[in-house]
């Protein structure tokens, strides 16, 4: 017990044993201490009502004083009042500080409430996305931005990678948005600006576009005057034969280089139209019957196994480019008298194009850069098999066209598995497709 506590109960005692001898000598012992009581009452009664009064407009210049325990709980009221204070304008401070550095910041931040709704940014959104404070508070966010990407970016709540869209507010800025959740969904927004990036980019494709194009037709040339001594070479000097053969290597090598620049290039600058039925059977057939002719003297077994009937909805030139690849590349790659195993088949909400070979395989820091412009793992074999490098590059560009992605295993010594999925959601079931179109037909 307290010594407060201690002091008011003595209190107490004191005024009933005043208040029990005065109304003994007065011969009224129960009036004096039922009085004694009620004055108590009242005046804990009127302590308790000048307290509520300043809870309810709490002010540190009126808290009331008093005496006994009531005196002692308005001092603790009071020094609490005061760390209260200290503790808020201490935040105050580091909030102030807070927003002083995000307004510095080059790159625009907002905070959306759960519902969606608009609560902060600095000024640096403003001049991004063209925001008028205090009209656009608690607005909704999607409303401000009118763009279809960003709302549906936004409302997919799948964050895992940014999306880059025009700004709404200056022509020809481009914006990064990386959205990060926190508290009960509320979400942080960071904006960059990349529009130096994206230009550098398109500048990249439309160079890559220009060169590849510009370089096919002198190429044409030599190799037509290549082939043309090559037909001739019995008139030509006996060491002429080996350097004709060389520049005809060389030259067949530039056109297969020039053709898979173009390819990436159309990849990336063509505009997305409707999909379309793929049929896979006929597709991997045709496929697999080119690798057999390119493994012809080499021996290899090369096998295809269909096992689901889901084709995708896509582009027929672009999945044959792609599934091409990776069956050539299996043969090229696998010792002769090798294995290939082509699969199509469905796990986990994907349709799987898994080409299985028994090669050499990859080591695992080369896998993660495979897809990669010219990169090549091994480029001494590369050379001798006549790759550019782009072709697994290629893949991933069809691959990401068809909203899927590139897998791979591998093993030195035993082998590798690259595996093509595209999402479920983008097939069809073929024989249903089929029918219809024939019922279609029949109408």
């Amino acid at each position: 017990m307290t010594l407060a506590w201690r002091r008011e109960l003595r209190l107490i005692f004191l005024c009933l044993f005043a208040a029990g001898g005065i109304g003994y000598w007065l011969h009224q012992l129960g009036y004096a201490l039922a009085i004694t009581l009620f004055v108590f009452l009242a005046w804990n009664m009127w302590q308790s009502l000048r307290i509520v009064r300043w809870f309810q407009q709490p002010d540190m210049q009126s808290l009331p004083e008093s005496i006994g325990l009531w005196g002692r709980i308005f001092y603790e009221t009071r020094r609490l009042q005061k760390r209260s204070l200290t503790h808020q304008q201490r935040l105050k401070s580091i909030i102030n500080r807070i927003q002083d550095s995000t307004a510095a910041l080059q790159d625009a931040v907002l905070m959306v409430d759960r519902h969606g709704n608009l609560e902060w940014w600095n000024q640096t959104a403003e001049r991004f996305l063209g925001l008028k404070a205090p009209v656009d508070v608690n607005q909704p966010i999607t409303n401000l931005i009118r763009n279809p990407e960003f709302h549906r970016y936004f409302t997919d709540i799948d964050y895992e990678e940014p999306l880059t869209i025009p700004s709404p507010a200056r022509r020809g800025m481009h914006l990064e948005f990386n959205i990060t959740l926190f508290g009960r969904n509320d979400r942080l927004i960071v904006v960059h600006d990349v529009t130096r990036l994206v230009n550098l980019e398109q500048m990249r494709k439309d160079f890559v576009a220009n060169v590849s194009h510009e370089l096919r037709t002198p190429l044409t040339v030599l190799s037509g005057y290549i082939e043309t001594m090559d037909m001739q070479a019995d008139m030509l000097p006996p060491r002429w034969g080996r350097m004709l053969s060389q520049m005809s290597q060389q030259s067949q090598r530039m056109e297969h280089l020039i053709r898979d620049l173009l390819t990436l290039s159309r990849l990336e600058t063509a505009q997305h139209e409707p999909p379309k039925l793929v049929a896979i059977p006929g597709l991997l057939s045709s496929i697999i019957n080119d690798a057999k002719a390119v493994s012809s003297e080499r021996g290899h077994q090369i096998t295809l196994s269909i096992e689901t009937e889901y084709s995708p909805l896509g582009y027929h030139d672009e999945l044959r480019s792609a599934f091409s690849n990776l069956v050539v590349n299996a043969v090229k790659y696998t010792p002769d008298n090798g294995h290939v195993d082509v699969r199509w088949y469905e796990q986990d909400g994907f349709v799987c194009l898994a080409v299985i070979d028994d090669g050499m395989g990859i080591a695992d820091h080369h896998i993660p850069r495979l897809t990669e412009r010219f990169y090549r793992a091994d480029p001494s074999r590369n050379q001798a098999t006549g790759g550019t490098g782009l072709g697994l590059a290629i893949v991933k560009h069809v691959l990401l066209r068809h909203d899927g992605d590139l897998v791979i295993k591998s093993q030195v010594g035993k082998g590798s598995t690259f595996c093509a999925r595209i999402p479920l959601h983008r097939c069809r079931l073929a024989t249903s497709e089929c029918n219809a179109s024939a019922a279609t037909s029949a109408l």
